[in-house]
């Protein structure tokens, strides 16, 4: 009988990470600088393992082989097999991250047979004054650019706008865009690995891959940055519905059923704050701020039982 699924983090030592990933885990393994934590994927070399119940040790892409349309939904399964199509992780910037850009789906079925990469930032925390890029100011061109580039003017085109807790930033691929120093975040993202630096503020020993991203950059002005979304008590509330993911926003004040019978998909929680126990038959799960679990599509239902006040991001195809 399948239940709520938990997984090994992957940790990534980066040269812009720090110590928030360590404090928010709490686990020796955590390496130091760590930049990222995988805490979902099916990404080849990088495939979660499971860290409880009787599926423990097994891999995310050996248990949806197994059990196929009971893990992901039949209309997921039958679109991806056995690649799971989400990739969610938690980033920290202890320094500035390149200025990147990500391949649509279009351009990387192209080049390499794989899909492109559509993402959004959940800010979980930001230091005063923390910053992140998001597309253009106003109308440019490759050649303008690269003329700020050269120049070490990059902020006279470029949004680059501060950032605070609880804060949502959707990147669609083709977006320009880069994480300024001191932010803690949960990303949500179509399953790749895929990206094409533009700049990477005078560090060296980096490739970059301008050719690559000359093409591939959406060079209209970019409105609407920041995604608006209001907190509904005890109910989900939507911030992200695109073909790639759907984002929600829960606080849970009370024990509640959630009925997930008609997305016919998988369902990922992760906990911002506080803790509660999933309850699924007879199972109970317990989760806590910082951790995530996949709900498999077989589990219909669900009860959430909260310790405290407790906030969760809910992500799903």
């Amino acid at each position: 009988m399948l239940y709520p699924l938990k997984f090994y983090p992957i940790y990534k030592e980066k040269i812009w990470g720090g110590s928030k990933i360590k404090k928010l885990k709490n686990d020796p393994n955590v390496p130091n600088n760590c930049g990222e934590s995988w805490e979902i994927s099916g990404l080849e070399d990088n495939v979660s393992i499971i860290s409880n119940g009787f599926l423990k040790d097994n891999s995310l892409e050996e248990i949806i082989e197994i059990y196929m349309e009971d893990i992901v939904g039949e209309k997921v399964f039958e679109k991806y097999g056995i690649y799971f199509p989400i990739l969610f992780k938690i980033i920290e910037s202890n320094d500035n991250l390149s200025l990147q850009v990500h391949p649509d789906d279009k351009t990387a079925m192209e080049r390499y047979g794989e899909n492109g990469k559509n993402e959004a930032w959940y800010i979980l925390e930001a230091e005063a004054c923390a910053t992140l890029t998001s597309g253009f100011k106003k109308d440019v061109n490759f050649d303008i650019l690269q003329k700020a580039i050269e120049n070490q003017n990059l902020e006279d085109i470029l949004n680059i706008v501060n950032v605070k807790p609880g804060e949502v930033y959707h990147i669609p691929a083709g977006r320009i865009h880069s994480l300024g120093k001191g932010v803690l975040l949960a990303e949500v993202q179509q399953s790749s690995d895929r990206t094409y630096r533009v700049y990477d503020y005078g560090r060296t020993g980096r490739e970059l891959h301008i050719e690559d991203a000359k093409d591939v950059i959406d060079y209209k002005k970019t409105t609407n940055i920041k995604t608006e979304y209001t907190i509904a008590t005890d109910n989900s509330t939507k911030i992200l519905d695109t073909d790639s993911f759907k984002l929600n926003y829960l606080s849970v004040f009370n024990k509640i059923q959630k009925d997930y019978y008609s997305l016919d998909s998988f369902v990922i929680l992760y906990c911002i704050k506080g803790s509660l126990g999933i309850q699924s038959k007879s199972t109970i799960t317990q989760l806590k701020a910082g951790e995530t679990v996949l709900i498999p599509a077989a589990l219909n239902s669900v009860t959430l039982l909260p310790d405290t006040y407790t906030e969760l991001l809910e992500i799903y195809l």
